[in-house]
């Protein structure tokens, strides 16, 4: 108990010593701009919806392509992990991230014509996206190499420093995105929001760009001869530790000489380490194959395949339902801004709710809980655009309110089993690139639902003004919220949803 209280004094000042105020302000701004992203996003569908005069389902379908480079990040990944140990060198990738981020807010901001064309603002808000989620696939990587560099003592630090820098962001990005549109043009809000990435790219000339994690010849040869071998959790409900397998059984002879040329640095002969650390196919080979190693386990693959088609099962009207809230509700921008901020802190709380009661828990059991509550939500809404609850005297205002805190909270549920299993099967070396995968599996899937959520509000006649069958889409869309239990078999039945 003492030695936890004292780990928890002593947090904020172990943290800089262990890993640089540098690096971790680079970690806190650029976790704290993906948060904040709503501060835009919200004068982008405002923009859609009133200036470019666009239906629900066109701006959904614009929205969802939008977001396309969130499910390819294990490009990115490749593309940081694929470069040898010794020259790996992932700031770079951040500056040319953050240029990503910076220059489409700024064109936006600046050009009328390219802002009033719908092809153009799709354009540009697919570099943006791509620039975020390079930036994101990066700082995941780099934090991952710092923890495994400062030791186990630091699990989790990051992490949650991570998450919080986030959500703050996400809470000051809700609260003055209403502010904004009700006080400033959508073209100056983007100019505005221009200044975080200026500021990352700014941030990455003060960090110190090195390999953490590799500091020693045999981390090398480790790196660039073993293979990666991943266990998951087993039928039991326990899981394995990571580990590296040797490919000792091929070749011993020739694989000895490879070690001794490694481990002896101060040797003149350059040669062999050279055609190593100057050959990027053959990183590159080792990383997909590493990678297909990992994730062709079926105790990976059967549990993503469940976590893919419980997205992609379910269709995303949520730019519909944006929609009614503003044009046959009149909510106004800024109370939607406080519906996110409540959606923030509801997500915070259902962490601490699964941390502290659920993750004990069967992970079938925590995933029956989410979609059923998921279901739930979406009966709320439904009750919404029926007007059912104005004869209760319950004001549309506290039925969003709910409806958002709810959500938000629920989901959570669903989605800490799959970042604690995500985050524990990254080996050293393509942990950018594993890792990566495994979150692009969860956005692709939620993109093919907002693409399936754009064809249902178009086979519905869900346009600006007409929501009549609005009722009928949400029905559809509870109904398909629940489909996914029917496939739990493919989740081990003892696994917790703590998976270790």
């Amino acid at each position: 108990m003492a030695a936890a209280q004292h780990r928890q004094v002593w947090w904020p000042g172990r943290m800089p010593a262990a890993f640089g105020p540098s690096f971790l302000c680079l970690v806190c701004l650029i976790y704290f701009i993906q948060g904040f992203r709503s501060f835009v996003w919200t004068a982008v569908s405002y923009q859609m919806k009133d200036l470019m005069m666009l239906s629900p389902s066109t701006s959904q379908f614009l929205v969802s392509l939008a977001y396309f480079p969130w499910s390819i990040k294990p490009i990115y990944g490749i593309l940081s992990d694929c470069i040898p140990i010794k020259q790996r060198k992932r700031i770079p990738y951040l500056i040319i991230s953050s240029c990503l981020s910076l220059l489409p807010w700024l064109i936006l901001g600046l050009s009328q014509t390219l802002r009033s064309s719908a092809n153009m603002l799709t354009a540009l808000l697919v570099v943006q996206n791509l620039g975020s989620a390079m930036a994101d696939v990066v700082i995941d990587a780099m934090v991952a190499e710092a923890v495994r560099s400062a030791g186990p003592e630091f699990a989790g630090d990051l992490q949650s420093l991570s998450w919080s820098s986030m959500a703050v962001g996400g809470i000051f990005g809700s609260l003055l995105g209403g502010y904004a549109l009700s006080n400033l043009p959508i073209h100056a809000i983007y100019v505005v929001f221009s200044a975080l990435p200026f500021l990352q790219l700014v941030s990455c000339m003060f960090v110190e760009d090195s390999p953490k994690g590799f500091h020693s010849a045999n981390d090398e040869h480790k790196y660039v001869d073993n293979q990666s071998s991943v266990t998951s959790f087993s039928e039991k409900g326990s899981s394995e530790a990571l580990r590296y397998e040797g490919t000792r059984r091929r070749k011993g002879t020739r694989k000895n000489n490879k070690r001794r040329s490694l481990s002896k640095r101060t040797e003149p002969d350059e040669k062999h380490n050279g055609s190593i650390n100057l050959l990027p196919s053959l990183s590159l080979r080792s990383a997909f194959f590493s990678l297909c190693t990992a994730f062709k386990q079926p105790n990976i693959l059967r549990p993503m395949a469940w976590f893919f088609f419980s997205n992609v099962t379910i269709p995303n009207i949520s730019t519909v339902m944006f929609y009614y809230q503003t044009e046959d509700l009149n909510l106004e921008a800024s109370f939607l801004g406080t519906a996110r901020v409540i959606g923030w802190f509801s997500l915070m709380l259902g962490t601490y709710t699964y941390n502290r009661y659920f993750k004990q828990k069967k992970l079938r059991n925590i995933l029956v809980f989410a979609h059923v509550g998921l279901a739930v939500i979406t009966l709320l809404d439904i009750v919404l655009v029926s007007r059912l609850h104005v004869q209760y005297g319950i004001a549309d205002k506290y039925m969003v309110l709910w409806g958002s805190a709810l959500g938000d909270a629920i989901n959570q549920f669903k989605m800490m089993p799959f970042l604690i299993l995500s985050g524990q099967l990254c080996p050293p070396g393509i942990e950018g690139t594993l890792f990566a995968l495994f979150m692009s599996i969860n956005n692709l899937g939620s993109t093919v639902g907002s693409f399936l959520g754009s064809a249902l509000a178009s086979a519905l006649n869900l346009t600006t003004g007409q929501f009549d069958n609005l009722a009928l889409g949400l029905g559809v869309q509870m109904i398909c919220t629940l489909l996914p239990i029917g496939f739990l078999s493919l989740i081990p039945k003892e696994v917790t949803g703590l998976t270790s």
